[in-house]
């Protein structure tokens, strides 16, 4: 009898632990999906596209459509950057007809992205392209910042000169600080997408991981040059409060 009862009460924890895995799986799709829709780059960047995010059993699934094809790839690596999630299917779709490559409508997009997640430069800045000459307009803070603009957008791989006729004024509203509150998964993708865009960091291998707004940047690198260029564009990324780099030569 005995043994009778113990097996029952095996049984009996075996089929409560089958029903609260299920459920914790659930739970964890659900806040995963729930991240992400409440992550700034979601709520800042892609607020205005059509994006469905699906998780189930940690793998997520993207779908719907977004404005400019670099959201796409804005949207996988902050999912992917979320705790839990082990996979991410990126099927979502370019609105209309995506510009083609190396036109002045594909350049003028790299330009406005590679600008966008530095907090040291407007991301409101007018960005115009014809025939690889980039020109930009605007207003920026200080002449300290209207040549980190044209340093950045010079260094957008495409770009064959840079006209910067931005207006030096005061009355710009005060630049985003170090140490504003921003998810982490959100600035790993800003600081991903900022080295890609950039000529001189988009062929290196970089693994970016943050912690607390603190982005540690792992892989190699061809030379100490590029090692602190990547230290530097990484730190001027929303968000980031301090860079480790541990890349090799």
């Amino acid at each position: 009898m005995k043994a009778i009862n113990s097996i029952s009460i095996k049984l009996a924890a075996m089929a409560l632990l089958a029903l609260s895995v299920p459920a914790f799986a659930s739970e964890m799709d659900s806040r995963i999906e729930s991240s992400a829709r409440q992550s700034y780059v979601f709520k800042t960047y892609l607020q205005g596209d059509d994006i469905k995010i699906q998780s189930k059993d940690n793998a997520v699934t993207l779908t719907g459509t977004v404005s400019e094809e670099s959201h796409k790839s804005l949207a996988q690596e902050t999912v992917a950057g979320l705790p839990g999630v082990k996979s991410v299917d990126n099927k979502l779709e370019t609105k209309g007809e995506s510009p083609a490559k190396n036109s002045d409508a594909w350049l003028t997009t790299k330009v406005k992205t590679a600008l966008l997640f530095h907090r040291s430069v407007s991301a409101t800045t007018k960005v115009d392209v014809k025939g690889g000459l980039v020109t930009l307009r605007g207003d920026a803070s200080s002449q300290a910042q209207k040549e980190l603009t044209t340093e950045y957008a010079r260094d957008v791989e495409g770009v064959k000169e840079v006209n910067n006729e931005m207006t030096v004024t005061k009355n710009q509203k005060k630049a985003r600080t170090a140490g504003e509150k921003i998810d982490d998964a959100s600035i790993t993708a800003q600081v991903k997408m900022t080295l890609l865009y950039h000529r001189s960091t988009s062929a290196l291998n970089t693994k970016v991981e943050t912690r607390d707004g603190v982005v540690t940047l792992h892989g190699k690198a061809g030379n100490a040059a590029e090692i602190k260029l990547a230290t530097k564009l990484a730190k001027d990324v929303n968000g980031v409060k301090e860079v480790r780099n541990r890349m090799a030569i």
